[in-house]
């Protein structure tokens, strides 16, 4: 492969370029803003250039643009394979097929890698962005081998996991794992504009969970939400539909209970369909929360000590009390090794909630599922999984 070229050189393109470069493979950058791509060809992702012949050309635009921006690359370079980030699959292809022959369209070959963060541009990029993530790669029996096996090896080569997936598959898919998801975590965040600071600061970790991704870029996501409508629509119809039997639930009339607790009962069920870790199935843990004072090298320790008992933390949380240099981690770990933890952890002087004490002390084999958190910092939770 004698190259890649990147064109767009926001988050994605540019941590595309900075993960190839460093895997030793020549990188172009072209974008529409001259500032854009000298910053990243300045981070390392490249070198700014207008190739004769690059072997694969990868459109890093925005949705809305990407259709157009990749039938250009098909004409400009007749003999590359081109591929695309963009996050819905099908508008994309359609606006493709509507602009070029059949020739031409076997070169084009959708993907999206299923990485991003909060922040954009290309200062918000980083090389391991696409490290052990999901890359969906659209193909179809006509595409010709030789060219699936390029885009699959730039997914590789950045180390993300191939997946092949239809293109209406990917959409409606995404729809539901991603993009309803920022709706949704968006809508709650709104919902804290007019409150009083006061309240504002009895947030715990449950609220900054929902709300994560509400510090989205607003631009971006309209584009996304606007090429995927109608699967997003659908998503949002079926919340609105179990939203307003909630809130008619909410009057408490006769049955009422039954469907709030219904509501909570399916939401358990689809969280557990999350993949856990590694993509396995997923996995109930015993959650043990510790209480330390909020200065440097306060979680050094604790996780030292964690793994000086020689037990392996599956996930980890973190939450602070308001008004206090105090905060508290609730560690994951495998229900047999909850006693052990809770013991090795109180001998070495870690502050564990009496509740978790006696936990501990009731089932020493760890037989139970999950250890409930007793904690005025974190309220009562169980946590299971993670992805």
């Amino acid at each position: 492969m004698t190259g890649v070229h990147v064109i767009g050189t926001g988050l994605l393109g540019t941590s595309l370029g900075l993960a190839l470069t460093r895997a030793g493979w020549t990188v172009t950058l072209a974008d529409a803003s001259p500032t854009a791509q000298r910053l990243a060809a300045d981070m390392g992702a490249g070198t700014v250039s207008d190739p004769e012949a690059p072997a694969v050309v990868v459109v890093c635009t925005p949705p809305d643009v990407a259709g157009p921006m990749i039938v250009d690359a098909l004409r400009r370079w007749p003999d590359a394979t081109v591929t695309d980030v963009a996050s819905v699959k099908s508008a994309v292809f359609e606006a493709v097929r509507r602009n070029v022959g059949r020739p031409d369209l076997d070169r084009y070959i959708g993907s999206h890698p299923m990485a991003g963060r909060e922040r954009s541009g290309a200062i918000a990029a980083r090389a391991d962005l696409f490290t052990a993530r999901p890359w969906v790669v659209c193909s179809d029996e006509d595409t010709p081998p030789e060219r699936l096996a390029q885009v699959v090896a730039i997914a590789e080569a950045v180390g993300a996991v191939v997946t092949h997936l239809d293109p209406d598959f990917h959409d409606a898919s995404v729809a539901r794992v991603s993009h309803a998801p920022q709706v949704v975590a968006s809508l709650m965040a709104a919902q804290l504009r007019q409150m009083p600071d006061e309240g504002v600061a009895l947030a715990g970790q449950g609220l900054r969970d929902v709300t994560r991704i509400a510090a989205s870029d607003p631009g971006l996501w309209t584009q996304i939400l606007a090429g995927n409508a109608p699967e997003v629509a659908t998503v949002l119809k079926g919340i609105r539909a179990d939203l307003d039997a909630v809130i008619e639930a909410l009057d408490l009339r006769d049955g009422a209970l039954r469907t709030l607790a219904g509501a909570i009962a399916a939401g358990n069920e689809g969280h557990d369909r999350i993949p856990g870790k590694h993509g396995q199935a997923p996995a109930k843990y015993a959650d043990i929360t510790v209480y330390m004072d909020d200065e440097p090298g306060s979680l050094a320790r604790l996780f030292a000590d964690v793994g000086d008992l020689g037990i392996n933390v599956e996930d980890v949380r973190m939450d602070h009390a308001p008004g206090i240099m105090l905060g508290s981690v609730d560690i994951s770990v495998l229900p047999a090794q909850a006693h052990a933890l809770v013991e090795g952890l109180t001998a070495r002087g870690w502050w564990v909630p009496e509740s978790e004490l006696e936990a501990a002390a009731e089932d020493p084999a760890g037989g139970s599922t999950t250890a409930t958190h007793d904690s005025p910092l974190v309220g009562t939770t169980t946590e299971e999984g993670q992805r």
